[in-house]
């Protein structure tokens, strides 16, 4: 695929079939993630991998019961009250793995670096057939003592980028983008 038309197509995917996907796809994906570009050269990343569906569920009922009691303090996440009350809801979309992007905060960069790297990963996941969705959602829950003891994961880690890969069980969304919006372009 051609890196524009990857760019241009490119769709957060929010329904996955079960099938799992090879170990060796998942490493690959995450050797080209680290491609990224990083502040200095840090590359500050770290990865946790997540296929154990049983943990997912689990990790899924934690995040909405975490973002409901943070609700009163964050009124834009109001809107996701139905969503994050509906029992059968998994934020996970049923993906086979979860990959999470933590990284030391030693890099003054390390929220782009991440960044670019979840980016380079959905970009390469995109590339073989792949769909892939950030899930905001799980990154407060990530970042709890609890979750980053279970997965061995060190305290002073950040989690900045939850990302859900698998095969497509539908296409994404149509793409948008509002018009190119320049402030400023000086001669």
């Amino acid at each position: 695929m051609e890196l524009v038309t990857a760019l241009q197509t490119r769709r957060s995917i929010r329904k996955y079939k079960e099938e799992r996907l090879p170990e060796k796809t998942v490493r690959e994906l995450l050797e080209l993630a680290v491609w990224a570009p990083s502040g200095t050269n840090m590359q500050p990343w770290a990865f946790v991998v997540l296929e154990d569906r049983d943990y997912l569920k689990n990790l899924s009922g934690r995040a909405k019961t975490f973002l409901l009691e943070k609700m009163n303090r964050t009124p834009r996440l109001e809107r996701y009250r139905g969503l994050l009350s509906d029992p059968e809801q998994d934020i996970f979309h049923g993906a086979p793995v979860l990959v999470m992007i933590y990284s030391s905060k030693d890099s003054p960069t390390y929220l782009n670096d991440c960044s670019m790297a979840a980016l380079n990963l959905m970009l390469a996941a995109w590339d073989r057939g792949l769909g892939s969705c950030w899930i905001g959602f799980a990154t407060g829950i990530g970042n709890t003592p609890e979750v980053k003891k279970e997965l061995g994961v060190p305290e002073e880690y950040a989690l900045v980028a939850p990302v859900v890969l698998g095969h497509p069980a539908e296409a994404g969304r149509p793409g948008y983008r509002k018009p190119l919006h320049i402030i400023n372009w000086r001669k």
